[in-house]
């Protein structure tokens, strides 16, 4: 017989509290202004170890701007979970879903033989079973294990299925960028073709249409030309997988690293492609939510720098 081990833990007590001005006002003025019986040391010490959180994100920072309407909510019990990982990177999250940075070589979600291996969704399903044990994660879409960048995840099963269910008309804008083995001649141009995949996993690409394949549209612009590699852009009007990477290799540029696709070389130790821009409207308040991340250091140094967009030497 097995037992589901008790949650023992002291219910938190969180007090919230609203700007209702018309003004921005640093965090320690809001806080001492909303509570004026607290001693100036305690606040200082909810402010180190991370009991405040304004509209859903922690910060230790006395003049953090608390902005007109967002709400400042204070742990009196614990600090409040802080999201740390050395191959992921929180960048949003709220009680309806969480964006997050992943590193390359990080598998979104374990699937077959790799269930056991260290995934984004176990990081995060960690990260918030630890708030409270109660706390799941729902996986939205996937990156590959070699794409680092953008994804996101659902907090609860309704916006899971509002994002899935609606995924072309609720994401507006997804952009990737990646370093391409030559010159591309086209400063800017689109690639269409029809992809399906071999009974090994590699998806292949034809211009016409037939039977199990799917359009695959992909519109990429120019960067950087240098040291004998493109920085490249590419936006997706269709999902496929592997989609840029095909397409990349139909280009007759396949991208740095991916010797899959017809790479010669890997000399990042990586693939070089990254999710760069993630844009779409919030599964709950329809809110437009956009996020971007800088181009990888090691994309820029390959072609020195997004200034010599239109050198080709």
């Amino acid at each position: 017989m097995s037992f589901k081990k008790r949650d023992t833990r002291q219910p938190d007590r969180i007090l919230a509290r609203r700007n209702r001005g018309t003004e921005m006002v640093p965090l320690m003025q809001f806080v001492a202004g909303e509570f004026p019986d607290a001693p100036r040391n305690d606040v200082k010490k909810w402010l180190k170890f991370g009991h405040l959180m304004i509209n859903g994100v922690v910060t230790t920072r006395f003049d953090a701007p608390v902005e007109p309407q967002q709400w400042v909510e204070l742990n009196l019990t614990r600090p409040y979970a802080v999201f740390r990982h050395p191959r992921m990177q929180m960048v949003y999250e709220d009680e309806d879903i969480i964006v997050v940075n992943k590193g390359y070589g990080l598998l979104s979600v374990g699937t077959g033989s790799l269930k056991k291996e260290q995934t984004a969704y176990n990081i995060l399903k960690d990260y918030v079973k630890e708030v409270n044990p109660a706390n799941k994660i729902f996986v939205v879409h996937r990156l590959d294990r070699a794409t680092s960048g953008l994804m996101m995840f659902a907090r609860h099963p309704e916006a899971q299925e509002a994002m899935q269910h609606n995924w072309n008309n609720m994401v507006i804008e997804r952009c990737y960028v990646a370093v391409l083995e030559g010159f591309v001649n086209d400063d800017e141009g689109e690639v269409r073709s029809y992809l399906g995949e071999t009974s090994q996993y590699e998806v292949y690409s034809r211009p016409e249409p037939g039977e199990g394949l799917k359009l695959a549209v992909t519109r990429y612009k120019v960067l950087a030309r240098g040291h004998g590699y493109s920085l490249v852009e590419f936006s997706l009007d269709t999902g496929r997988k592997n989609q840029i990477r095909v397409h990349a290799k139909e280009m007759g540029h396949p991208i740095v690293g991916d010797r899959k696709y017809g790479a010669k070389a890997s000399p990042i130790g990586r693939l070089a492609l990254h999710a760069r821009t993630l844009r779409f409207a919030h599964p709950v308040t329809r809110r437009d939510m956009r996020f971007e991340t800088p181009v990888p250091a090691k994309f820029l140094k390959m072609t020195g720098g997004i200034k010599k967009a239109n050198s080709n030497d």
